[in-house]
């Protein structure tokens, strides 16, 4: 999805004049914009910089590949990749862990030391639970984890919210026996109970991190969200999910037709944030994926205003940029979770590993990494703490202007009504971004 989703580079080239964050030992220019947290990440979606040491589908650095490992019975049949399979019943507590793991993410969710010694969170999971990873597939975009699902079986997966409804309404994935996730009750519960991790009462899915999307500019405060399609140029994420953004704004002026959900649609209401996004469509806009593309088109000055992250703007502040966002309107965002798969090979390991990453200790390395929010406010200390500070993880009414993503769906999300579907605004997306 969201490009989804995250999408940080390593780093990012800049025009001459530009004041540089501090560059991580090694770097090959002072002169660059380094966008990486407090640890120097490499995208968690889209790795525009230095790839991995490893390919992000191979197995951990001197690990067997997958098929030498997993027991027999973890046939292509299996796992989150297999259709419809009834979903496992839950246990009463953890089992003893079968010895392996086959995890999908996106980039830089899961490091294992394969990248920097720095980023490691998977070895000791592996030592306090004796569960080895055997396969970690890492995808830069929603897309491609929808393709790596076609082929291959996963014990658990980490989907972003588009994608994340398919699963679930494909059973693809099952529901969660929260009881056993130790951490879970420390996520706020404006996150557990969002509706893109839950159906027909069941929790599908444990919060991990999360961001929110924020109008950027440096000179120039413009009145509102809606001088993102009314301004020229300007930076607009590349997604579908991206006309919520502008179903929002047109709704704040009134303008347009009342939303109460900008990720649930009805035709009139798609119609007219499509007819806002296309009013001042031309060359000069930029649909970014990669996060090098928005940081390069706002340090080098060629858009006013940008849809991005509130990482992207603390990074130019760390630059000498300070980059101002605004505030005071709703904004949408969205969380990446992790999911069990509808019939795992290894149900116990499974669920040992959503106990973890449920965890601060766990969130609190990811978080630095990706630049991202811990969906655990306790992971919020020591390298986690820059990042919970810039996303306001502790600010419950900030948090409450969120509009988080959930897929859109015909029957507008299970409230009832007749609305658009993802695939009406995948379409509409593909015809505008050209």
């Amino acid at each position: 999805m969201l490009a989804g989703a995250g999408g940080l580079a390593l780093a990012v080239a800049v025009p001459a004049g530009i004041a540089s964050a501090a560059p991580p030992a090694g770097s090959p220019s002072a002169r660059l914009l380094t966008a990486a947290p407090p640890m120097a990440s490499p995208s968690p979606r889209v790795l525009t910089a230095a790839p991995p040491m490893v390919s992000p589908s191979s197995p951990a650095v001197g690990r067997p590949a997958a098929a030498a490992t997993v027991p027999a019975a973890a046939a292509p049949t299996r796992g989150a990749g297999a259709g419809t399979s009834p979903s496992p019943k839950p246990p009463a507590s953890i089992g003893k862990g079968e010895g392996t793991l086959r995890v999908l993410t996106f980039q830089g969710h899961v490091e294992y030391g394969g990248t920097s010694s720095r980023a490691n969170w998977v070895s000791s999971f592996e030592e306090d639970t004796g569960c080895r990873v055997v396969k970690l597939d890492r995808v830069r975009t929603g897309e491609e984890m929808a393709a790596k699902l076609l082929g291959n079986s996963y014990d658990v997966i980490s989907p972003p919210p588009d994608l994340a409804g398919l699963l679930i309404a494909e059973r693809r994935v099952a529901p969660v026996e929260t009881a056993l996730i130790e951490a879970y009750k420390h996520i706020p519960k404006r996150l557990r109970e969002l509706p893109a991790l839950r159906r027909d009462g069941k929790v599908y899915g444990i919060p991990y991190l999360w961001a929110v999307n924020q109008v950027i500019y440096e000179l120039g405060r413009p009145q509102g969200p809606e001088a993102l399609y009314t301004t020229s140029p300007v930076a607009i994420r590349d997604s579908p999910l991206s006309i919520a953004d502008a179903a929002l704004a047109l709704a704040r002026t009134g303008a347009g037709p009342e939303v109460k959900d900008p990720f649930q649609l009805t035709a009139a209401q798609l119609d007219a944030a499509v007819k806002l996004l296309a009013e001042r469509d031309g060359p000069d806009r930029v649909y970014w994926k990669d996060s090098t593309d928005v940081i390069r088109a706002l340090a080098a000055g060629s858009v006013r205003l940008a849809q991005a992250l509130p990482y992207h703007r603390d990074l130019f502040r760390r630059a000498g940029r300070p980059m101002k966002a605004l505030d005071g309107a709703p904004m949408t965002g969205w969380v990446d979770s992790w999911m069990l798969a509808a019939k795992p090979a290894s149900p116990n390991c499974a669920y040992r590993w959503l106990n973890w990453t449920s965890s601060a200790e766990a969130q609190r390395p990811a978080a630095a990494w990706t630049g991202l929010a811990p969906a655990n406010p306790e992971a919020c200390t020591g390298r986690a703490r820059r990042m919970c500070e810039v996303y306001r993880v502790r600010d419950d009414a900030w948090l409450r202007r969120v509009l988080f993503a959930a897929r859109p769906t015909r029957d507008c999300g299970g409230r009832g009504g007749e609305c658009t579907d993802y695939s009406d605004w995948a379409q509409r997306w593909k015809n505008l971004v050209k």
